[in-house]
């Protein structure tokens, strides 16, 4: 037998995900038999993901080939050189493809995609209820961000412009507090989606849309999610029909079963406790007195740099948002400040003492400085994983002292993202100029522990 050496993967996918995604997986495979090529097709189907490509295949593979006429997570192949079509090109000429995808030459590997491999590294390895809660929270970060800045842009033109019905304030914040009202729904619908593929989606959505109805809010939407994927999930591997009603299991069985028992679940055993227990909650929270608020930013700004985009930064965050719907705003500025921190601080100690630093580093830190303004955490994480004893500590001080400061100055944060160009909108901070003392204070912070901790390095 001859040993293949080419590797290529793909993704097929039909809107009703029935004929076609098949049809183009089997000319693919074909194709690639015919020309002596190892290939490995995942289908997106009505059943959901079947025949998942691993992130080491795509790794080893030279080209993917995308033949869908849906979207697919893209985001996996970042680096790779990527053919797109949709799936009756696949099956018309699959020949064709394949030679194209054979003539295409990997693209190298920036900072920035290291960052963002390593962040797929780390997402492969989640597994469990984790996997499933991140999932949710990934999907709901765009729908918070967005709303978020368009209610922060709403202050633009005053603090209660928007109470004035008709002006433009008044739009700009009746459409970020749609896209904030979807936060709950999305994350049920795919903490479940997760747990069960397309059969958990519906019943995932609605039972998030009863929780955000009752008031059960983020808490209410991930219980929600949960008993809805594992309800999905149990009657997809459970439930046996006749072969020709099979085709009927993910589009109408499924999901109507679940949402009927998560509905019921949500109206009259889960939703109004679990709503109770947001608004003590929240009376909590903004009845704290300021030792508490403080230590309370001390202790979200550590949970933010100690795993920088793992799963204690991602609860940090999510509770942040979360709150920002009960018009909670202290702990999302914390929250920000603190994951800004890291790699602000890091770029700066590369800046003082680059004698400590590899040439490579050195060029990073320019990057990591880019990152840490847009709020991106994971920039920080390429110096924590060459040398976590030193880097992670430093972090984790820098921003404590970030988020306690924050906390201790008064900060208000009313946007969700956006770090240093949130900023410019009027409004949008509050106390702005101690907000920015925090945030170079916290990176200063790091950035002297770092320098502090690391050996000189034998370098130019």
């Amino acid at each position: 037998m001859v040993k293949l050496m080419v590797k290529l993967v793909a993704v097929t996918a039909c809107p009703t995900g029935i004929a076609h995604t098949y049809m183009a997986a089997e000319s693919l495979m074909k194709a690639a038999a015919a020309k002596n090529v190892e290939i490995k097709v995942e289908t997106r189907g009505s059943i959901g993901v079947e025949n998942a490509l691993t992130e080491k295949e795509i790794a080893e593979a030279n080209a993917v080939i995308i033949a869908a006429d849906m979207d697919v997570d893209e985001d996996r192949f970042k680096g790779k050189s990527v053919i797109k079509v949709g799936a009756a090109a696949a099956i018309k000429d699959a020949d064709a493809l394949i030679e194209e995808a054979l003539s295409k030459k990997p693209t190298t590997t920036s900072y920035v995609e290291t960052v963002e491999k390593l962040k797929s590294e780390r997402s492969a390895k989640r597994s469990g209820p984790y996997k499933h809660l991140m999932t949710g929270v990934s999907f709901m970060i765009p729908f918070v961000v967005a709303g978020g800045l368009l209610i922060a842009c709403s202050f633009i033109f005053g603090i209660n412009a928007a109470d004035k019905a008709g002006t433009m304030a008044a739009t700009l914040m009746s459409v970020g507090q749609a896209a904030m009202g979807l936060m709950v729904p999305v994350l049920a619908g795919y903490i479940a989606y997760s747990i069960a593929d397309r059969p958990g989606i519906a019943p995932g959505f609605i039972g998030g849309m009863l929780a955000s109805t009752l008031g059960a809010g983020f808490l209410g939407g991930i219980l929600a999610g949960f008993i809805a994927g594992y309800i999905a999930l149990f009657l997809k591997n459970h439930l046996k029909l006749p072969k020709n009603l099979e085709s009927l299991k993910p589009i109408l069985i499924i999901p109507f079963i679940a949402t009927l028992i998560v509905g019921l679940l949500m109206m009259y055993v889960i939703g109004h406790p679990v709503a109770m227990a947001m608004d003590a909650l929240v009376a909590w929270l903004k009845g704290m007195s300021t030792a508490n608020a403080i230590l309370l930013g001390i202790v979200m700004g550590g949970m933010m740099a100690i795993d920088m985009g793992g799963p204690i930064n991602k609860a940090a965050y999510t509770v942040g948002t979360a709150l920002l719907a009960s018009s909670v705003y202290g702990p999302m500025a914390a929250v920000m400040a603190a994951g800004m921190t890291p790699p602000l601080g890091l770029a700066l100690a590369t800046f003082i003492a680059k004698k400590k630093f590899t040439v490579e580093e050195r060029e990073a830190g320019k990057v990591a400085t880019v990152l840490g303004l847009s709020f991106i955490t994971e920039g920080a994480i390429p110096f924590a994983a060459a040398d976590p004893l030193r880097v992670i500590p430093s972090t984790m001080i820098g921003s404590a002292v970030a988020g306690g400061l924050s906390e201790a100055f008064g900060c208000l944060l009313r946007a969700p993202h956006g770090g240093l160009f949130v900023m410019l909108i009027p409004n949008a901070v509050t106390n702005v100029l101690q907000y920015l003392l925090a945030i170079v204070i916290g990176s200063a912070v790091t950035a002297t522990l770092v320098i502090m901790l690391k050996k000189t390095k034998k370098v130019a």
